[in-house]
């Protein structure tokens, strides 16, 4: 079965950045969406940033300009960079990708804390 593994997740300060990576553990064909989702205690999850094949992004209004996603479908990875981070980018952050079939699969997520 294949996974999606999160790292890159950890404590920073308010202004501070991170680097999210996600990889997955063997090869999948035909994905056409790469995204990054988070959920905060007490909150729904929300979708934070999207690619698609073509390399079409999409970002929630709350991180544009913010956050940037870059995505390897031959690689079958996905990276979230994120800038000028606020307390209430504080989540867990998960990844997703969605393949032909449709196939879907989700990463385990990693927690992202932004404080002082």
């Amino acid at each position: 079965q294949v996974q999606l593994v999160e790292t890159g997740g950890g404590l920073v300060q308010p202004g501070g950045s991170l680097r999210l990576s996600c990889a997955a553990s063997r090869s999948i064909n035909g994905i056409y969406a790469m995204a990054w989702y988070r959920q905060a205690p007490g909150k729904q999850r929300e979708l934070v940033a999207r690619i698609d094949d073509i390399g079409e992004r999409n970002y929630a209004d709350s991180v544009k300009g913010r956050f940037t996603i870059s995505g390897d479908n031959a690689k079958n990875t996905a990276d979230l960079q994120m800038n000028q981070l606020k307390p209430e980018d504080t989540a867990v952050y998960y990844c997703n990708f969605v393949a032909w079939g449709p196939r879907e699969y989700w990463g385990q997520g990693t927690q992202v804390t932004v404080s002082q």
